[in-house]
């Protein structure tokens, strides 16, 4: 029952944050699934996968829907990361999980910093779209991201939010809602070739943690509508910090 109760509420987080900053949810999926629902690190990245391919899924319906998809711009940089995502997961089955443990701590840290640290250029302007950024980089940016994807398990949207603010010169809104369509493609790459590896899976934690995540996205999009994207950034950059001071301690200790 307290398996259930914590996979209820961790469900709900990650759809928060997915549906309202278009990215942190495996993030905080994976150590979820690690410390009180005792997934191993390789168990919970795989699984953090499949519940971010399906939140991000209703994520991406719901920004579309309102025109907040940047469907060329998002395609690119989706489609230059999906060899990369693929590779990078093949070789992270053979890294210890300590290792696995301490780069995810690292890669929260960073995330938490950029959530931190305001946000200004060309990209916060309403109406900027991504035709002053050339191709080459759109593509090199999305590959180098692909790879953070398949190695270490996560949806990359923390990382793909800014890199589209800054590097594409998307608004803020639509890299929100974009993001989600580049999580959602290098997630599957990355998850058909973890899948290849013969992973334990506990389902009557990860069905009700996608159930509740789901719910969360929808959510999230109407908690975004209503709240300023700075203040839900210091909640969650808040929340990234205390989870990578904590992981990093356990993979050192």
């Amino acid at each position: 029952m307290t398996a259930l109760i914590v996979a209820l509420v961790a469900g709900a987080v990650v759809g928060l944050a997915l549906g309202g900053l278009g990215g942190g949810g495996s993030v905080l999926a994976v150590p979820a699934l690690i410390y009180p629902l005792g997934f191993t690190p390789a168990a919970a990245t795989t699984a953090g996968l499949l519940i971010v391919i399906a939140t991000s899924l209703t994520g991406l319906v719901a920004h579309a829907r309102e025109g907040g998809v940047r469907w060329r711009t998002g395609g690119l940089f989706a489609a230059a990361g999906i060899v990369p995502a693929a590779v990078a997961g093949a070789l992270s089955v053979r890294v210890p999980a300590g290792a696995l443990t301490a780069g995810f701590a690292v890669l929260a840290a960073v995330a938490a910093v950029r959530m931190l640290r305001p946000r200004t250029g060309p990209g916060q302007r309403a109406g900027t779209d991504a035709g002053g950024a050339p191709a080459g980089r759109v593509a090199r940016t999305g590959a180098g991201l692909g790879a953070v994807t398949g190695f270490l398990g996560v949806g990359g949207g923390f990382l793909v939010v800014p890199a589209l603010v800054t590097v594409v010169a998307l608004p803020m809104t639509a890299a929100v809602g974009t993001s989600l369509l580049v999580i959602t493609v290098n997630s599957v790459a990355a998850l058909v070739t973890r899948l290849a590896t013969p992973t334990t899976l506990d389902w009557a934690v990860i069905a009700p943690f996608t159930a509740t995540a789901v719910l969360g996205a929808w959510d999230g999009r109407r908690l975004a509508a209503k709240v300023s994207t700075a203040a839900l950034q210091r909640i969650f950059g808040a929340a990234l910090q205390a989870v990578a001071v904590f992981m990093l301690i356990d993979a050192v200790a």
